[in-house]
């Protein structure tokens, strides 16, 4: 990422301002989203391994007549569901269920949708023990070579290698107040400042706005919101994202899918491409 230009106090109170919306406690889930653009959407669970994380949703729908596979993040609205969905930070268990969708997509030919908000994966000790970063390997590399078209929307919070879990779709969508880093403006201000209260000026460092990640090339289009943002009217909200997905996934059926050219998407951020294959240290 290149440096922005300087930037003052107002720049940065604005970027905090974004984070704030993309936060709102109103703001439509993933869960809300998927109910309205999205048709007789079933629910699977659990991990095949003796798990069941709520924190990561996956199973099947229809976008228009289309069947597809769906995987998505999902906070709590209560503070009971938060709970029990670890504020939708995701476990091993969580990812280990994500690969099952992307491997169940490929069986079936379906193509997949993945919506994406969430702060970060958990980052506890006994997530480690578990796995924690194993895990979110194993589902990037599901994800890379997943044979079926693939479209993934940031709806809210698209936090470090826990929302790279489920990002690296053929085409990346995001809503206007939405954001993706590799680290919240807290965690970023502790580590670059010293001192997690300047998480303002470190949201303004970070230049999270939707349109930058169009043009860095990590993402291809920003969804716009209802005035003030989607917390104040859902169904507007979902009323702009749903033809858009209907799009971008008729232009990849359209178009064929190629793992390969989805793998070279990525490394293509960065100026990656110009490292020629087997070069390196190897790690």
């Amino acid at each position: 990422m290149t440096a922005g230009p300087p930037f003052g106090p107002g720049d940065a109170d604005r970027a905090w301002e974004r984070i704030e919306l993309s936060r709102h406690p109103d703001r439509p889930y993933s869960l809300d989203l998927i109910g309205r653009c999205l048709d007789d959407f079933t629910e699977l669970h659990g991990d095949r391994q003796g798990g069941d994380d709520p924190a990561i949703v996956i199973g099947l729908a229809r976008l228009q007549a289309r069947p597809v596979a769906v995987v998505a993040n999902q906070k709590g609205r209560s503070l009971e569901e938060r709970g029990r969905r670890n504020f939708g930070m995701a476990h091993p268990e969580g990812y280990r269920k994500a690969q099952r969708l992307f491997r169940l997509a490929g069986r079936l030919r379906l193509p997949v949708l993945s919506f994406i908000d969430i702060p970060g994966a958990y980052p506890g000790v006994a997530a480690e023990e578990r796995g924690q970063a194993w895990a979110i390997a194993q589902t990037i590399e599901a994800q890379l070579t997943l044979p079926t078209p693939y479209v993934a929307v940031v709806v809210g919070e698209g936090g470090s290698g826990g929302a790279l879990a489920t990002l690296l779709a053929d085409r990346v969508l995001v809503m206007e107040h939405a954001f993706l880093t590799v680290a919240s403006p807290e965690t970023a201000a502790a580590i670059l400042f010293r001192d997690a209260g300047r998480k303002r000026h470190a949201a303004a460092a970070l230049r999270l706005e939707a349109a930058n990640l169009v043009t860095w090339g990590i993402a291809d289009e920003v969804i716009p919101e209802p005035p003030g943002g989607a917390h104040l009217n859902w169904d507007a909200a979902a009323r702009l994202l749903r033809p858009r997905l209907v799009h971008h996934l008729d232009e990849l059926v359209a178009q064929g899918v190629d793992a390969a050219r989805r793998r070279e998407r990525y490394r293509r951020i960065d100026g990656l491409a110009a490292v020629p294959e087997g070069s390196g240290s190897g790690h």
